[in-house]
């Protein structure tokens, strides 16, 4: 205990430093999750959640009799998978593309270029979306009518939401994730390329030998992260791009709880669709970090 008390006393400054962090995750993560309890209720927000009537799974088996159910869950499936073929190893080719420049300028310019996207809300991306997709103002009809080819409603066919949500994902995701990886490749030793060189092999060589060999760990934490979120997405963008029209491709989880929950007041309901999310993640998380540790010598614990 002497030890303990010793060492907080030495490193004083920085348990101080993680005071605003704990109080972040204490106040805004932890606290809140006794709302959970809403799930087996039938909350009432004159009776509060200790006075409310208990019942059991009875909104978690109402949801999976639900017609809507299978749909949203498949929407929300192909929508992360496609997030993980495409989105996910986009700033890993990103990155290792940077880290082969040699003209300095050139390759600063790149970054900061790449970076720029993350930094646009997420509203005003979704507005020069709808603009550029207009059928009647869309500089892509327009140009599409120019070279003779009709007006498409893009925001109005299901079949165009995904490559459309994807696309945007894309863009605004793939500069920022790189610097992660970046900051993975500057950890790499220097003699590995040499030792490679002096071994005979090229620059592809060494790219797949060592670059992306040192990039892996970063790579399975990321994934195991990214599973952990395989029924969970960003339900702003999609509230903003989509509508009627498209529920049949674009309607997932997230949306369904944030109109549930917070348009029709059904709190229990959609704590129960919420909590169902979040169970699944845990456990692909607990599984998929187990066979990390098992297959490599990666893991998040």
């Amino acid at each position: 205990m002497k030890l303990v008390f010793r060492t907080i006393v030495r490193d004083r400054v920085l348990y101080i430093m993680m005071i605003p962090g704990l109080l972040f995750y204490l106040i805004f993560k932890y606290v809140p999750m006794y709302g959970l309890l809403m799930a087996f209720q039938n909350y009432s927000i004159s009776k509060g959640v200790w006075g409310s009537k208990w019942v059991g799974f009875e909104h978690f088996r109402a949801f999976f009799d639900s017609p809507d159910a299978a749909v949203l869950i498949r929407n929300t499936l192909v929508l992360n998978t496609l997030e993980l073929l495409v989105v996910f190893p986009a700033p890993i080719l990103l990155a290792v593309l940077f880290h082969e420049l040699r003209f300095a300028l050139f390759k600063r310019l790149a970054q900061t270029i790449s970076y720029l996207p993350h930094f646009i809300s997420t509203v005003v991306i979704c507005g020069i979306i709808v603009n550029f997709l207009s059928p009647s103002t869309g500089i892509v009809n327009h140009l599409m009518e120019a070279l003779g080819i009709k007006p498409i409603m893009f925001l109005g066919e299901s079949h165009w939401f995904r490559p459309i949500y994807i696309a945007s994902e894309l863009w605004q995701k793939a500069g920022w994730d790189t610097i992660i990886y970046l900051a993975a490749i500057a950890g790499v030793n220097p003699t590995l390329y040499e030792a490679a060189k002096i071994d005979g092999a090229n620059r592809w060589q060494q790219i797949r030998h060592v670059t992306l060999v040192g990039m892996i760990p970063v790579m399975i934490i990321l994934f195991i992260i990214k599973i952990g979120h395989i029924l969970e997405l960003g339900v702003q963008k999609i509230i903003l791009l989509y509508n009627p029209l498209v529920y049949d491709k674009a309607d997932v989880i997230s949306t369904f709880v944030y109109r549930r929950g917070l348009l029709d007041a059904d709190y229990s309901f959609a704590s129960a669709v919420s909590l169902f999310q979040s169970v699944i993640g845990l456990i692909l998380v607990v599984a998929l970090n187990r066979l990390a540790r098992k297959y490599s010598e990666t893991s998040l614990w």
